[in-house]
């Protein structure tokens, strides 16, 4: 069984070890590497995973989740990583007990969220820390620009995977900030969380093979010895990854040029058939003579096999959907020579002439993409069809991929220099081992400035102005309050009916219309069991005696009222 998580310590408890730890946001689906719509994000995720059960040092693996059954499908995987690793949950109703590990962190960029629903728990009861993949949707969008309109501090943390997301956000925040400065005149107080750069990882021990396991691969995949493989491995999605017609073009023209034997590997799934035939016949077509190989890279045996088998790694992302890109990191870490489009993170991780190369890409200027944003903004376009709109207007030089990818088919040495280079970097900048220890220096320094802020006088005034809920989410019995005819309080009376039975109420909870209620039915009994008992009682008293707070009292006592089991007298301004 999951564990709650004891008794919340205080601030000033929170152990330096502690301070290096995080309590994590305990959705399965940010961490699911089985499911059928496999995307960047879980895989992502899932590394993630793995090296926080790794480096949990003697601390076990906390988690938060309003779902209880969230919380169990993340246990499983947490055990599944390790069986020997503790899990301690913290349900959504006991938000405040995050503070007791100090911050939390979320597998997306829902900081904003997550700081306005921290305002019940107090601004400086714990961090949010976040990490972005798109920033394209306007979901993405809000949520950043929310890091300035929502009570963000400079405790929480947006992790910015590539230089590419950095500027996006600045970017976002300009345009917020214009806005902000006319619709009130003046530019608002509030500085913005942390926005740390630190890129995705990768276990580069996963992606290890030796010569034995090279041969096995490439026999599996059914390569002759003469062969040469290229590999994409993603979605297959041409509106929403990367087009594949620049690749199939480049491959084409590089085989006839090279006159090598020329293999396309691509390692994915397609979300439908027509997106399937539209690939296939688009390679048949385009690249006649590129024998293409069709992998469901979902499968992680056969996703082994293409790693270990192929000689070169190509990636020609078109898509303003994308961020970082997981998958080149992935192919230096198996060593592999990498071509990709010179386009968002690609730029940070694949060093031109060393690891691979990055191909030249070109979109229109600024002012160009306004009627699709219009389009995206009332529904006339969906997301995808919006991406794939921004897509169709950016090119990837097929000419020069076509020279680099020709030069790496002809020169065996150069493809082993380059993917030796890769490797060595791999393991030495996007090892998870090493990303995880830069989420741990952040989480300590998030901690460290959250303790300081509240040991701060000037700055705990400030704070303690803050409401204690987001305007739009406030408490329905007070922005309601006008629509009955009364209203009461913890100094209201409330009794028993006249002949009300324990089997009348019995009946009425488990009948189907009084199904789905905020309270368990054990709770109603023993509100039903206290006026039993006691007779007449305020609504405080009847609190007490029934190890309720006074919120879950009063209405367990109105929902007598409505079932017609007790009478509520309000008290004089009660």
């Amino acid at each position: 069984m999951i564990r709650v998580l004891s008794s919340p310590r205080s601030r000033s408890q929170v152990s330096d070890a502690l301070s290096a730890t995080a309590v994590i946001r305990a959705e399965p689906d940010g961490y699911d590497m089985a499911k059928v719509e496999l995307m960047g994000r879980q895989s992502a995720g899932n590394g993630f995973l793995r090296a926080a059960v790794q480096g949990r040092g003697d601390h076990p693996i906390y988690g938060f989740s309003p779902l209880a059954s969230s919380a169990d499908g993340f246990r499983a995987m947490v055990r599944r990583i390790d069986p020997a690793a503790a899990f301690e949950f913290i349900p959504a109703p006991q938000l405040e007990r995050i503070g007791g590990v100090g911050v939390l962190y979320l597998a997306d960029s829902t900081v904003a969220t997550h700081a306005r629903q921290r305002q019940r728990a107090g601004l400086t009861s714990f961090s949010v820390c976040g990490v972005t993949h798109t920033t394209a949707s306007t979901t993405a969008m809000d949520e950043i620009v929310g890091l300035l309109r929502e009570p963000v501090a400079p405790w929480d943390a947006l992790v910015c995977t590539s230089t590419s997301v950095v500027e996006t956000v600045r970017r976002l925040h300009e345009l917020e900030r214009d806005y902000q400065r006319w619709r009130y005149g003046a530019e608002i107080r509030g500085e913005p969380p942390q926005l740390p750069l630190i890129p995705l990882g990768v276990h580069c021990d996963d992606y290890a093979c030796d010569d034995d396991a090279r041969v096995a691969a490439r026999a599996a995949l059914g390569l002759e010895p003469d062969e040469v493989a290229a590999l994409f491995v993603g979605r297959l999605v041409y509106h929403a990854k990367a087009h594949p017609y620049p690749m199939f073009r480049g491959l084409q023209a590089a085989a006839e040029r090279t006159g090598r034997k020329v293999v396309l590997v691509m390692a994915g799934w397609f979300p439908n058939e027509p997106v399937a035939e539209a690939f296939k016949d688009g390679a048949r077509r385009f690249a006649p003579d590129v024998r293409c190989l069709w992998i469901d890279g979902r499968k992680p045996d056969l996703r082994d096999h293409c790693w270990a088998g192929s000689d070169i790694f190509v990636s020609l992302p078109d898509n303003i959907q994308e961020t970082f890109g997981l998958t080149p990191i992935e192919a230096m870490a198996a060593g592999l020579p990498v071509v990709v489009s010179d386009w968002d993170g690609y730029k940070d991780t694949v060093r031109h002439g060393v690891d691979g190369f990055r191909v030249r890409t070109l979109m229109p200027q600024a002012g160009m993409g306004q009627a699709l944003a219009r389009a995206l903004e009332t529904a006339s376009l969906n997301y995808d069809h919006y991406s794939w709109a921004a897509a169709q207007a950016t090119a990837v030089d097929i000419a020069d991929f076509t020279e680099v990818v020709s030069a790496l088919i002809e020169n065996p040495d150069m493809r082993r220099r380059m993917g030796a280079a890769g490797r060595a970097r791999a393991r030495e900048v996007y090892d998870w081992s090493v990303i995880y220890r830069q989420y741990q220096a952040l989480w300590t320094e998030l901690n460290a400035r959250r303790r300081s802020a509240a040991n701060d006088p000037a700055m705990q005034a400030w704070i303690a102005a803050l409401p204690r809920a987001a305007p739009a989410r406030p408490d329905p019995f007070a922005i309601f309050e006008h629509y009955p005819t009364a209203t009461f309080g913890r100094h209201a009376r409330v009794a028993l009916a006249p002949g009300a039975t324990r089997a009348e109420l019995d009946g009425l909870l488990a009948h189907p219309l009084f199904g789905a209620r905020a309270s368990t039915d054990e709770t109603t009994r023993r509100i039903f069991d206290a006026l039993l008992a006691g007779g007449e009682l305020t609504l405080a008293e009847l609190a007490a005696r029934s190890a309720n707070n006074e919120p879950t009292a009063l209405r367990n006592a109105a929902l007598l009222a409505k079932l017609g089991l007790a009478t509520i007298h309000a008290a004089p301004g009660a």
